[in-house]
């Protein structure tokens, strides 16, 4: 069985799930990694199962993906799709894959949801930090080996992705970040719109620009981010070695604060 990883992930969250249930539908895998550029056009086989993984941006998938997604077509192909999300909600983001990918050729035979720690978590406000943990990988692995059951006895039947089990949320702690947000939205105080550079930390080591999947940062001018592109992955954040960049939002906390309830993974086949 050949598979075909294909993923927008910038903190390489979305990466590690995929790769993973790749390993548990076996045989050769190749991966077509969207974050950093668009792929020459890509026809996937029929004989070539597709893994379809991408992050979860304020309850949808990043526009720049979306794009980049566009060279992929399918010829009749099984997909897995899968969205990643940082223990909030993923709203419509597995809705709006699963639909991309059909229109793309592909016909959707299972799918799932994973929690990816969050792009802005950090050391003060942890949110799903270290997810996927080793557990969650170890379910990644077990989903592919259910696909891979499942393709074995010639099953291409798809699935409605709207039919997987949403993540329970305690009420009180949904409503507090509601009120919090509104709260935000309502006040004086701006939310930034980019990550920050520290300059007595900065070395101009490039790795910030390097991984930046949209151009934010030029290579060269490390303290500065075009906040008109950023998309707030927070990547430069996380793969800074000095922690020069930060990004210091209100948003982290009610995060934080409100979603500490770890929740699982959910697959549909």
């Amino acid at each position: 069985m050949k598979s075909r990883v294909i993923c927008f992930s910038p903190t390489r969250t979305s990466f590690r799930v995929a790769g993973a249930i790749a390993e548990g539908l076996g045989g050769e895998s190749v991966t077509t990694d969207l974050t950093l550029h668009t792929p020459d056009p890509i026809r996937i086989e029929s004989s070539e199962t597709a893994v379809f993984a991408f992050p979860v941006y304020g309850g949808h998938l990043p526009g720049i993906a979306v794009e980049r997604l566009a060279a992929i077509e399918g010829n009749g192909s099984p997909a897995v799709v899968v969205a990643v999300y940082g223990n909030r909600a993923y709203d419509s983001a597995l809705d709006e894959l699963a639909g991309i990918v059909r229109k793309q050729g592909f016909r959707v035979i299972a799918a799932a949801t994973f929690i990816g720690e969050h792009s802005y978590s950090d050391s003060r406000y942890p949110i799903a930090a270290g997810r996927p943990d080793a557990e969650d990988l170890a379910a990644a692995v077990g989903f592919g080996r259910e696909i891979a059951a499942k393709l074995g006895r010639n099953d291409m039947t798809e699935v409605d992705t709207s039919a997987i089990r949403k993540p329970g949320q305690p009420l009180f702690p949904l409503i507090r970040f509601i009120f919090g947000v509104l709260s935000l939205r309502s006040g004086k105080r701006p939310s930034p719109k980019a990550p920050t550079t520290d300059p007595e930390l900065c070395t101009h080591c490039g790795a910030c620009a390097a991984n930046c999947p949209v151009g934010a940062i030029k290579p060269g001018d490390e303290l500065n981010t075009d906040a008109g592109r950023c998309i707030r992955c927070c990547a430069c954040v996380k793969k800074c070695p000095r922690k020069a960049r930060s990004f210091d939002t209100p948003f982290a906390r009610l995060l934080s604060e409100n979603f500490k309830t770890a929740k699982k993974p959910q697959t549909l086949l």
